[in-house]
């Protein structure tokens, strides 16, 4: 589904893959609630795929959206974390949502997190996936996503997997986690070319950002973090200050940073326990 928004400033058109139901003219035709789901770092809405369809298929109207510049979004990229907020609650305007339940995964979840904090009547739960906070990115990283971002993606795929191979033909018939992973990477980046590289854009955007507990002081609404026990990126230790100042409930799976991938039905039952209020 195309959507246009009308926000001065921001590209207009995003891209949110509705879970094989079409999208409700108006949500005041359907007392369901709402779940928007926010990708991380170079990949795009298909990484929620799975979750979005079960969501869709049990009385929500889901929406996992493409961010500017990445998938079918329109660009340009966004400078910030902040500006990417305001992003998304323009998304939730343009599609006349007066409240919903917001669920992101690493970059995603800090883009998550400050739309709650500036609009926190709109938002029923916060699900921040894969999260840490501070989200900081290693030089040597940012160098070589920028110097050489096919040897970054490579690097990053390798620490987002927990496992060398996952069991044949899982999640589903013909899948390849870390193939899968690392072809939607070269896909983003290539469709990013451009603005420059978009690795390093969304690296230094998660390295940059310094407002995560002034936000988490402004959400009103229960928090969920899912983490995976095996994830060497954004590893518990970092989330302990951010879950402390939500007063965040801690789901924790056994995968790495591709939570959602690795292990979807574990990330399916603690989604579903965050949003079931």
């Amino acid at each position: 589904m195309i959507v246009e928004l009308a926000c001065d400033g921001l590209p207009r058109q995003a891209y949110g893959y509705t879970g094989g139901i079409p999208w409700p003219v108006s949500m005041s035709m359907r007392p369901e609630r709402c779940v928007v789901f926010v990708h991380g770092a170079l990949h795009d809405h298909s990484v929620w795929t799975l979750l979005a369809r079960w969501f869709a298929h049990h009385g929500f109207a889901a929406l996992a959206v493409d961010l500017p510049a990445h998938g079918r979004s329109e660009g340009p990229p966004l400078a910030s974390i902040e500006s990417l907020g305001d992003w998304l609650v323009a998304l939730l305007d343009a599609l006349q949502v007066p409240r919903a339940c917001l669920a992101g995964h690493s970059m995603g979840s800090l883009v998550a997190l400050e739309a709650a904090a500036r609009a926190p009547e709109r938002v029923a739960a916060l699900a921040m996936v894969g999260t840490a906070y501070p989200m900081k990115v290693s030089p040597t990283l940012l160098e070589t996503a920028r110097d050489a971002p096919g040897r970054a993606i490579a690097m990053v795929n390798g620490f987002s997997h927990s496992t060398l191979a996952a069991k044949p033909s899982y999640p589903g018939p013909g899948a390849w986690l870390r193939g899968a992973n690392q072809a939607l990477m070269h896909r983003m980046q290539a469709g990013g070319s451009p603005w420059g590289s978009l690795f390093e854009h969304d690296f230094r955007l998660c390295d940059a950002y310094g407002r995560g507990l002034e936000a988490a002081a402004a959400v009103a609404c229960p928090a969920h973090f899912v983490l995976g026990r095996r994830d060497v990126m954004t590893p518990e230790r970092a989330t302990r200050e951010l879950a402390s100042a939500l007063r965040a409930t801690v789901h924790h799976v056994t995968a790495g940073h591709a939570l959602m991938q690795e292990a979807p039905d574990d990330v399916l039952k603690a989604l579903r326990s965050a949003f079931a209020a």
